[in-house]
């Protein structure tokens, strides 16, 4: 079982990992010859099921195992990675792969950088130290085996440049085939309402606000807020005329902010089993047929009522960019499907899905 790559843009990688973490501790990682997988399934809140194109992350890309298409499946602690990844931000090179140190299997992720070679005289070795995190390593490992550093130059002049390589270890575990192969993605009905959602970090700004507003409220009786504990729910509502509705319901106020004039894709009729006549009974076709674009009719709309803290948290995702697609299934559930890269050339799209449940009302 061999995984080895370069990791050609770290920067989208770390705020990838950046987004997961916020929903989860752990995550399923499929790796295979054709795509990379990162699952997140926390006991409560958002799902993330994402699918990423080789080339959006990596550059050299080798893997080879016993399984068809040579996949391997790994469950990788996210916050030490995303640590991780954190540290080789201004690294001229950066290389990941699968090692076992002492029978424990790690990630192992090496980067190169360029240090000023300011204090060390000529002659001197290159340092072995340990990690700036703290003496026993305030990450939860053990700091001297999971990061270790040497220069590449053992000789080099006083005030001369060279390379610094650091290279740090991610315990993980290597699963079984048979043991990931109940995992599937949640099943929805069709969407009543699909709809291009506005930049991501706006929303999560005016969510965020909203959620401050109803724990300081400390009850809601339409939201079903009881206690800090099980948080505030958010109304969220979406038409096929480009309209969207953010709303807070409490029993002490109710504000609303609405979106106007954004896009509902139109859907492909080769993606339906059963082509045009499939569109034309499609729930979103006959949600077209009411309301309108203004946002003021009651009619038409779909509504989902999401946990105000979990929403804040998926809306992080919003650091990376890319176009949001938001499903409402009508009481029922919230799906995000988030596309990355695909504009740049040479670089496959990649999706994010969000499989939000919704509170009853």
């Amino acid at each position: 079982m061999r995984f080895r790559a370069s990791i050609q843009n770290i920067h989208t990688f770390t705020k990838f990992t950046a987004s997961l973490s916020t929903l989860g501790h752990i995550a399923w990682v499929r790796l295979d010859e054709k795509d990379v997988r990162f699952t997140v399934i926390p006991e409560q809140g958002t799902q993330v099921w994402s699918v990423l194109s080789i080339d959006t992350i990596f550059e050299t890309y080798t893997i080879q195992s016993a399984a068809p298409n040579n996949t391997i499946n790994l469950e990788v602690p996210i916050a030490p990675l995303q640590r991780a990844l954190k540290s080789a931000q201004n690294a001229i090179a950066a290389n990941i792969r699968l090692t076992k140190k002492d029978n424990i299997p790690l990630l192992s992720l090496t980067i190169t950088t360029m240090t000023m070679n300011s204090s060390a005289p000529c002659g001197s070795a290159g340092f072995n130290g340990r990690n700036g995190s703290g003496e026993n390593g305030a990450d939860g490992y053990d700091a001297p085996d999971e990061f270790r550093e040497e220069s590449a130059e053992l000789f080099g002049a006083r005030g001369q440049d060279r390379e610094t390589t650091v290279t740090q270890d991610i315990p993980i575990r290597v699963l079984a085939p048979a043991s990931v192969e109940g995992l599937h993605e949640p099943r929805c009905r069709e969407p009543d309402v699909h709809i291009t959602l506005p930049n991501l970090m706006q929303l999560k700004s005016i969510s965020d606000r909203f959620t401050k507003l109803a724990l300081s409220t400390k009850t809601s009786t339409r939201t079903g807020f009881t206690s800090s504990a099980s948080g505030p729910k958010l109304e969220l509502s979406g038409n096929m005329h480009g309209c969207l509705r953010l709303s807070l319901n409490t029993d002490s106020l109710r504000i609303s902010s609405l979106w106007t004039g954004l896009e509902n894709p139109e859907l492909d009729p080769e993606q339906n089993s059963e082509g045009e006549a499939g569109l034309a009974s499609h729930p979103s076709t006959r949600m077209k047929q009411l309301g309108d674009s203004t946002g003021q009719s009651e009619e038409g709309w779909a509504t989902v009522r999401v946990e105000g803290r979990d929403w804040g948290r998926v809306l992080s995702v919003g650091r990376l960019g890319g176009r949001v697609i938001a499903c409402f299934c009508h009481e029922h559930a919230l799906i995000l499907y988030v596309f990355i890269g695909g504009n740049e050339t040479g670089v496959g799209e990649s999706v994010l899905t969000y499989y939000i449940s919704s509170y009853s009302a």
